[in-house]
């Protein structure tokens, strides 16, 4: 077993969800700090082992273990890091709990809402009921782009510098990457990307997709 931080990710996805693996935050803020990981990969077909349940209680990656230390949720993964290096979380204090802040707002605030549409659009789009159904979280779903653009009012990030606040957000936007619904805020797209630009996030996602077996026939 490596000494290196473990993170746990699948080796195989379809391809709409290739890229919004939630490992991908992870990897992501390493790659921020040039710090080295290791991956355990695992089968997202099958239920994952009973030992793996007890480092992760909802059968979900990642999972982080460094040391004896086990921790699970990507917002805890990242706040975990963050403590570790400011180039991912600012020391000063008001910046700091403003990144928190973002932290749990992406995940809290955003991402429920941006879950509600792409559930619909993957999983329910033959069903009778879905057309009225995505139309009502659209709506809902905007009016949180909206605050979220409006929140960024000029900033490049969310808390003044870049910060795993901004990790969280720009990979929760990605996951209406299917949709033109972030475009319809030019301020918010260009916040988007500003954050797949980043060397960091292309070497971190070029890592997701290395890790991922080509399909058999």
């Amino acid at each position: 077993m490596s000494d290196l931080p473990l993170v746990t990710a699948f080796d195989w996805v379809p391809d709409f969800a290739k890229g919004l693996v939630r490992d991908l935050r992870v990897r992501w803020a390493f790659e921020e700090i040039g710090a080295p990981y290791a991956t355990e990969l695992l089968d997202a077909r099958t239920p994952r082992p009973e030992p793996y349940l007890a480092r992760q209680p909802f059968d979900q990656v990642p999972a982080f273990r460094e040391g004896d230390l086990d921790i699970f949720e990507t917002g805890a993964i990242l706040l975990y890091l963050g403590e570790r290096d400011d180039r991912l979380l600012p020391l000063e204090t008001h910046a700091r709990w403003t990144a928190i802040s973002w932290l749990f707002a992406a995940l809290n605030s955003v991402e429920p809402f941006v879950t509600r549409v792409t559930t619909y659009d993957l999983f329910h789009n033959d069903k009778a009921w879905m057309p009225d159904a995505r139309e009502a979280a659209v709506g809902l779903c905007l009016k949180r782009l909206q605050r979220l653009s409006d929140a960024l009012d000029g900033k490049d990030w969310l808390a003044g510098s870049f910060s795993v606040a901004d990790i969280a957000m720009v990979t929760v936007l990605n996951n209406l990457r299917h949709t033109g619904l972030v475009a319809e805020y030019p301020a918010l797209a260009a916040y988007q990307a500003r954050g797949e630009a980043r060397p960091a996030y292309k070497r971190a996602l070029d890592a997701q997709y290395a890790d991922f077996t080509p399909e058999t026939v």
